[in-house]
């Protein structure tokens, strides 16, 4: 599971949408066309999606989605439909990944965030008649999101490691 030498306390609702809204706005950066760009919404619902699959949901995957697909003006729904897809895959291997480390669950999640990349590539092929496929270097994006896997989950596992009454004869 995680660390043995902590409890994690629980999630505030509050954080898991100030994370959500952080990593919105992350995506917002003019990055460009640069190869390796992670796509921090799916990240982090990602995230959510294994830590707390009660409280972030394919509800609130859709509609990360659409908000994306409304920023980025690109085929309304695409996001949405990435989304869903990834966070349905996350809370149904969430079980299993928690188990490991953190470095070894970023090899768990690594197929689904590039499942995640295909899916995009495969709708824009589908949908518009001018798109081309971009390269395999553009998968890079899954490469980096999935070793990013071990920084996000310390960043957002954080508050959760506060001791509520600090003892020091307790072991725990």
């Amino acid at each position: 599971m995680n660390s043995p030498h902590y409890i994690l306390l629980p999630v505030s609702p509050a954080f898991i949408a100030v994370s959500l809204v952080a990593a919105f706005f992350l995506n917002f950066l003019p990055w460009g066309g640069l190869l390796g760009v992670p796509d921090f919404v799916a990240l982090v619902l990602v995230f959510w999606s294994i830590h707390q699959p009660r409280k972030i949901g394919i509800g609130v995957a859709f509609l990360m989605g659409l908000l994306m697909d409304v920023h980025s003006a690109i085929h309304l729904g695409e996001h949405a439909l990435v989304y869903t897809l990834l966070s349905y895959l996350a809370i149904a291997i969430h079980r299993r990944v928690l188990w490991f480390a953190p470095l070894a669950q970023s090899l768990h999640v690594f197929p689904l965030f590039l499942f995640a990349q295909t899916m995009q590539i495969v709708v824009r092929l589908l949908v518009s008649s001018e798109a081309k496929f971009p390269g395999w270097l553009y998968l890079s994006e899954s490469v980096v999101t999935a070793l990013l896997w071990s920084v996000v989950t310390w960043l957002l596992l954080a508050p959760q490691r506060r001791a509520v009454d600090k003892d020091h004869t307790r072991p725990i």
